[in-house]
């Protein structure tokens, strides 16, 4: 196919998706740019496009290859037996793609069906697997596709869908596997559960934290809106996860080496949620601000209920007007929107927010106005620089400090202040009112001048405060871009020059990127106190980021050989997670036991020991086999450190089991069941456990060392068995041992 036809049916195929004739035909006008010959001959083809539409679909059933029908499947229904033909754009349920089986359809897009499918092996797992459409394979649609699969491939992160596996089909359609992501779009789950305010904002502060993570991995998501935000439960809590990059683009990796653009120019997006840049046809320099213009919008739809503009609207009104309306009309903030609204429909807005719309209109009054309108700013330069920098406010505004969304006058700096010290100031309005009432007119005269003076001391104090925090915010976010555009060494001085004292999800981010910097050049002093100040500011992050930033730590002041460090951050590790509340034992017990404890520290570990094993038996119910090896390491190393060797071996053999696998965990396991046959005085078998466990590190550390990944072990699971392997290596092969 030459580029000229190739052009003509990407201009027809988008064309002839296009309900509203208006749209149509301003699309038309400017794809064919006057070639009048070309604009004939698609108006020809899309005049007689729905009769052919309808010859295919009668005809569908008598399609048929060397005398059976296509994709032919017969079932039940009422009393009597039917054959039902499917056209071939999907795949027969059943059928076995890979080592997958196609349970049933879950979703459809423009170009791609995604099924539920079963995972044959190594393990047996439920899975989402998404295909692309049997002719729908032109290049800019196989691109978008490739692009995706990428996009999630390079992230690692709780709220975003993981990517497990990818390939194609026999009749040569790319298709990948992720996550099966089992739950309902963010706003849906928001109103069935009848959640407040409240706790929407804190949902939306871990969206941002996604999209934060996809945008430092160089992708920009292009199409955020609630459909493409699945909330599912996880114990019983519910967690949102990012789904659906089919039109992400990269910022500083290449995806795809082909064009995600099609020749025409077409609109890529959805037009409620997409910002003024991207209605901008044919505009290539859309960046990160583009993705806060769309969770700007998301933010608007979870406190309002409505988007700023109508969707039905958009939609309605033509190509042309459409891109006027982005670029140029100014939404109504949140509480206006709710004004506008008829008197019932606000009502229902409210009372699935736990409110009544006069309480809702006042509480979205004020911050949570200002916030919605900077990420939602015409001029990109004027939004939030970052995802992070639109999650600290919205926290900001939860913790009753001021956001930097509004011009900071005083007395909306004091009014923050009386917010948050709500018993002081009444405290002392008590006391004021008692000593007017005792003393007289003139007594109260003095005490008002008094108290003037001290006010306005404390709120230039207080200004002083908060404009320092401002600047440390600020070069924060500057660190933070510098660190995405792999500028480290600049972003590393920065926070060599600011002090941070407070929690900040930001500052976390850059503190763990700058940390892990250093890790892998081995600068172990300067990673140990970049971590180190990062288990301080990162308790926005929640326990899962937390406890993984301990693995981090730990090793680092190992390998420092300051081991009065590591005993002190081992005893404040194990009073900040009590075992009883910890989903994340394993890790825990593992950071403790790295160096052998003092027997005070035995009592409170074994309580993490009981912890991990009975999440073992859960992780193995759930046929989660990768899970439940990492913990058999753990509960082998706790069986080592407490003597128990015969136990510790049985561990380790579970572990090196697991058919998915993991290269320093196996190591781990290897060492430790080096050294617990060993204590056994099976010399053999300890000899042949260290000489794989060797092999396995040595052959890691002769190549380059990256952050990894959770299926080849991150940077400090490989330290991890380094550690380890140095004491394997002292008790088994003492004369050949790793300094």
């Amino acid at each position: 196919m030459n580029v000229t036809t190739q052009h003509e049916e990407e201009i027809f195929d988008a064309a002839r998706r296009m309900a509203d004739p208006a749209a149509r035909d301003a699309f038309l006008r400017q794809a064919c740019a006057g070639n009048a010959t070309l604009r004939t001959r698609l108006d020809r083809l899309l005049a007689v496009a729905p009769e052919a539409d309808r010859f295919f679909a009668e005809g569908g059933t008598a399609l048929s290859v060397g005398g059976a029908p296509l994709h032919s499947t017969r079932g039940t229904h009422g009393n009597g037996n039917i054959a039902s033909t499917s056209l071939p754009g999907e795949e027969q349920i059943g059928t076995l793609i890979g080592r997958y089986k196609l349970l049933k359809k879950i979703g459809e897009g423009g170009c791609g069906v995604v099924y539920m499918a079963e995972q044959q092996e190594p393990v047996r797992r439920r899975v989402a697997l998404k295909i692309i459409k049997l002719g729908m394979e032109t290049k800019s649609v196989i691109s978008r596709f490739e692009a995706e699969r990428q996009a999630l491939a390079m992230m690692d992160h709780p709220n975003i869908a993981r990517v497990f596996d990818a390939g194609a089909t026999e009749r040569g359609s790319p298709y990948f596997v992720m996550e099966l992501v089992s739950g309902v779009k963010i706003t849906d789950y928001c109103d069935q559960n009848g959640l407040d305010v409240l706790r929407r904002l804190h949902l939306f502060i871990q969206i941002c934290h996604a999209i934060q993570h996809a945008h430092q991995k160089g992708v920009i998501h292009r199409d955020i809106k609630p459909s493409n935000i699945i909330v599912t439960l996880q114990d019983g809590t519910p967690v949102p996860k990012v789904i659906d990059f089919g039109i992400a683009k990269a910022t500083q990796t290449q995806l795809t080496d082909q064009a995600l653009l099609t020749a025409n120019a077409q609109l890529i997006g959805t037009p409620a949620y997409m910002s003024p840049e991207q209605a901008e046809l044919g505009r290539v320099d859309i960046d990160t601000r583009s993705d806060i213009y769309s969770l700007g919008v998301l933010f608007y739809e979870l406190v309002t209920g409505r988007t700023p503009f109508d969707a039905k609207a958009l939609l309605d009104v033509g190509l042309d007007e459409l891109r006027r309306i982005l670029r140029e009309t100014e939404p109504p903030r949140p509480s206006r929107r709710l004004q506008g609204l008829p008197a019932a429909e606000a009502g229902s807005i409210a009372a699935v927010r736990q409110t009544d719309p006069s309480q809702l209109t006042s509480l979205l009054r004020g911050d949570l106005d200002w916030i919605a309108m900077k990420a939602l700013e015409k001029d990109r330069t004027r939004r939030y620089e970052t995802a992070n920098g639109l999650a600290s406010d919205v926290q900001r505004h939860l913790n009753h400090e001021p956001v930097l969304a509004r011009p900071p006058s005083r007395l909306y700096r004091f009014q923050k202040l009386a917010r948050r010290n709500r018993v002081v100031f009444a405290a002392g309005a008590a006391v004021l009112a008692a000593l007017v009432a005792g003393l007289g007119t003139s007594t109260w005269l003095y005490l008002k001048e008094r108290e003037a003076r001290s006010r306005a001391v404390a709120a230039e104090q207080q200004q002083a405060r908060l404009r320092r925090e401002a600047e440390v915010r600020q070069r924060i976010t500057q660190a933070a871009l510098l660190v995405s555009q792999d500028h480290v060494n600049e972003a590393d001085k920065i926070l060599g020059e600011i002090s941070l004292t407070q929690p900040t999800v930001e500052g976390a981010a850059v503190l763990r990127s700058v940390g892990e910097w250093h890790a892998m050049a081995e600068r172990w002093l300067q990673a140990a106190d970049r971590f180190t100040l990062l288990s301080k500011v990162d308790s926005f992050d929640g326990m899962d980021v937390a406890t993984l930033d301990s693995l981090r730590l730990g090793p680092a002041l190992i390998e420092l050989r300051d081991i009065g460090r590591y005993e002190r951050f081992r005893q404040e590790t194990l009073a900040l997670y009590p075992a009883a509340t910890c989903p994340y034992a394993d890790r825990i017990l593992k950071i403790c036991l790295l160096v052998p404890p003092p027997a005070a520290s035995l009592d409170t570990l074994a309580k993490f020991a009981e912890a991990t094993t009975k999440s073992i038996t859960a992780a193995e119910a759930e046929n989660d086999a990768f899970r439940a090896a990492w913990h058999a390491v753990a509960l082998a190393l706790w069986d080592y450190r407490t003597g128990n060797y015969a136990k510790a071996i049985e561990w380790c053999e579970r572990c090196l089991a697991c058919p998915e696998n993991n290269p320093p965990r196996s190591a781990t396991a290897q060492l430790v069941l080096a050294m617990a046959c060993q204590q056994l005085s099976r010399v053999d078998e300890a000899r042949a456990a260290f000489a794989a466990g060797r092999e396995i590190v040595e052959s890691k550390y002769r190549s380059h060392m990256d952050r990894g990944s959770p299926v080849q072990g991150f940077w400090f699971d490989w330290d991890f068995a380094r550690i380890l392997f140095r004491e394997s290596a002292a008790l088994v092969d003492p004369p050949n041992h790793l300094d």
